[in-house]
């Protein structure tokens, strides 16, 4: 098991920025790739980002590349999300995810852990 809480979600105004944390429990972490997904009312969850073990590699979905940007701390357990630029269509709660797999994965089935999530509201 590792658990993981997120923090960090808000309400902002459009064009605003947020930074979203999750921390993990454990000494683990770094074995962890770490995905970043979103669910809207009444949408499907959607891949955000995700980034590899040691945070050297990062992959984004098309619909947030060059606002966003994900991170990580190993000494600290916890990975980051900066949002930049929010648009209305941001809104939703945002879950991050923990896959053992030395691999980027988009796919939901494919972590093993997840937040509780927090909640993102951008107004317009």
């Amino acid at each position: 098991q590792v658990p993981l809480v997120e923090s960090g979600g808000g309400l902002v105004q459009a064009g605003g920025s947020l930074r979203l944390s999750c921390t993990a429990s454990g000494s683990t972490f770094s074995s962890y790739t770490m995905g970043w997904f979103r669910q809207a009312p009444g949408k499907e969850r959607e891949f955000v980002a995700a980034i590899s073990r040691s945070g050297g590699r990062t992959y984004y979905a098309d619909y947030v590349k060059g606002r966003f940007t994900t991170s990580r701390d190993n000494a600290k357990n916890t990975v980051y999300l900066q949002m930049n630029s929010l648009k209305p269509e941001d809104t939703a709660i945002y879950y991050c995810a923990a896959n053992s797999y030395n691999t980027i994965y988009s796919g939901p089935d494919q972590y093993d852990y997840w937040g509780q999530g927090t909640q993102v509201t951008v107004s317009s």
